[in-house]
């Protein structure tokens, strides 16, 4: 029998397959139908964009633009989420991209991250709080002596129910003998205070029932007069139509004109504006006062806060320091803050 009819040899059991070559070596990634780069970079990128310029985003339909300008520094959570697929993706290219929207972040909200200084009671200039107790506080007598014991110069109130009122003057009018209730606002001044007037900020739409508003008047100081604006605007609402703010938005439009025409040179503003200092529907307001802290330092809601829209904003003023005070008994985290007399000349 000629050798090519015998029967094959068995393959030896020592040996293995060829190890296999090309792009079949490389390691499988864990998330196979995400292409490296061609979905992370652009979603990198397209973060940092939102991050910078938000107002790209049209306000039309259901007002998109308001809203994320609202939650602007939460935009920063996609980045540690698009770092995990990068890892899981073992794609460099894409964790370097991560690099612009971090530190586009960092700019815009890096310097809150840092702990601010401990509550103190100014030398020299105004100490102010600003508060919405919440209608169904729990502990009105507990939140009047909280914003008694920060020593501010002035307090700006807002839901000081019928109810709730007897509670607060019983601490609050001894230490301010000046005070001032319209509505649910109330303001509260170690300075003597006049004309005391209603800016008309209540939207056609709604009747006399609503009792917030705009409420001004004139601190008489021994550094010079300060016009006093203590604001509650209407509250706005996500939605299947979504972000409702045109209330809002009116009302703040008649606010921002009230600002403008007044007199006075030195402005102080403490309100619940329902709205964020980056949201462009309190542009009319935002445009014409100056604000500090920075949006990270979040005043609602009291147990999980996630947005800062109770504000101290001034004109012809410094504002030094701003803090989020300890929860009371309200929905909201007070705010306190430090106003100091610009040098002249």
């Amino acid at each position: 029998m000629s050798t090519s009819d015998s029967p094959s040899a068995p393959p030896s059991p020592d040996r293995s397959p060829a190890p296999p070559t090309g792009a079949d070596s490389e390691p499988r990634p864990l998330i196979p139908f995400v292409r490296t780069g061609r979905v992370l970079v652009p979603l990198a990128l397209f973060t940092a964009l939102l991050l910078a310029v938000p107002g790209i985003v049209p306000n039309t339909p259901g007002r998109l633009g308001s809203l994320l300008e609202s939650f602007r520094p939460w935009l920063g959570a996609a980045i540690p989420l698009l770092a995990l697929v990068a890892l899981l993706r073992r794609s460099a290219g894409a964790a370097v991209s991560l690099l612009v929207p971090t530190g586009v972040w960092l700019v815009l909200h890096g310097a809150a991250l840092t702990a601010p200084d401990p509550h103190s009671v100014p030398e020299t200039g105004y100490a102010v709080a600003q508060h919405n107790v919440g209608d169904d506080n729990t502990d009105p007598a507990g939140t009047a002596r909280s914003l008694a014991d920060t020593g501010a110069d002035l307090i700006g109130l807002q839901e000081i129910t019928p109810e709730l009122l007897p509670a607060f003057s019983a601490i609050l009018d001894s230490e301010y003998p000046h005070h001032v209730v319209s509505g649910t606002l109330g303001l509260w001044s170690r300075h003597p205070l006049d004309e005391v007037r209603n800016v008309p900020v209540r939207p056609a739409t709604l009747g006399p029932e609503w009792t917030r508003g705009m409420l001004r008047a004139r601190a008489r100081t021994p550094d010079g007069d300060l016009a006093v604006y203590v604001a509650h605007l209407p509250s706005v609402r996500v939605g299947p139509t979504g972000f409702t703010t045109r209330l809002r938005d009116e009302a703040a439009r008649v606010a921002g004109e009230a600002l403008a025409d007044e007199p006075l040179e030195r402005i102080v503003l403490l309100g619940d504006l329902n709205g964020t200092i980056d949201d462009r529907g309190l542009g009319p307001i935002t445009d014409r006062m100056d604000s500090t802290g920075g949006p990270l330092r979040f005043s609602w809601p009291e147990t999980f806060p996630i947005a800062r829209i109770d504000h101290v904003m001034t004109r012809g003023l410094e504002i030094e320091r701003l803090l989020v005070m300890p929860a009371t008994g309200s929905d909201h985290l007070p705010i306190y803050a430090h106003l100091n007399v610009p040098p002249t000349g």
